[in-house]
């Protein structure tokens, strides 16, 4: 019996509703990028956990354990890395960013996909940012889709690579977090990344829709800081 409530049956009848003209190799395909977004959830998951039993104290021997592999293989698969102190909903955006370049085929993960990744979790503080100004989700979609490369020939399975202005964007969140004083990284920390790699296509995006790194950074700052005085309340 499976602990999670959805099935298989769940799984196939929504891929059917929502492509009820595909046929059955498009069905495949789709198949196989909503099976890798959840075994990257999944990883996701155990990593949430294994972060968890590491701050209360348990050693990689342990972990290995309670996963079922060696010490070395936790450790190698689990370490601490960039995104440790992406929140869950951050970490989400990237899994999303990933989905977006197998859907268009891309052989990478640009900052265009992050963007797109964002606008897919729109629980995300960017996401709220990002529409309150344009007062459009599908005027943002719109610009990235005219900004995004032409699709490949076949979509990836397995890693795709960050291209170096993602890399650089996904450092900068970090450094923007910091600049607030802030221990996590958020979505908005994401935004704030993006914007920063000038030369980026997602930069570029953003300027084009009226955005300015120091309006950004200003309206993050403004907006975490009335949400921790709401909750103080």
């Amino acid at each position: 019996m499976s602990p999670l409530n959805i099935s298989l049956a769940d799984l196939i009848a929504r891929l059917d509703e929502e492509l009820p003209d595909a046929d059955h190799l498009a069905r495949i395909s789709e198949a196989q990028l909503r099976a890798q977004t959840l075994s990257d959830l999944a990883d996701q998951l155990v990593g949430h956990y294994v972060g968890k039993a590491k701050q209360a104290g348990a050693s990689w021997s342990e972990v290995g354990d309670a996963i079922g592999v060696s010490k070395q293989a936790a450790q190698q698969r689990h370490a601490p890395n960039v995104f440790e102190r992406f929140t869950d909903l951050n970490r989400h955006s990237i899994v999303l960013a990933q989905e977006a370049a197998r859907t268009h085929k891309h052989d990478f993960i640009g900052t265009e996909h992050l963007l797109l990744g964002l606008l897919g979790e729109p629980r995300g503080l960017a996401y709220e940012v990002l529409t309150a100004k344009t007062e459009s989700e599908q005027r943002i979609r719109d610009a990235i889709e005219e900004a995004m490369p032409p699709a490949g020939q076949k979509a990836l399975r397995g890693h795709i690579a960050f291209r170096p202005e993602s890399k650089d964007a996904i450092e900068q969140a970090s450094r923007a977090s910091a600049d607030l004083g802030h221990d996590w990284v958020g979505t908005e920390h994401t935004l704030l990344g993006l914007i920063r790699v000038e030369e980026s296509p997602a930069a570029r995006i953003l300027r084009n829709l009226g955005f300015t790194s120091d309006e950004l950074h200003e309206t993050v700052k403004t907006e975490i800081a009335e949400r921790s005085a709401a909750r103080d309340e």
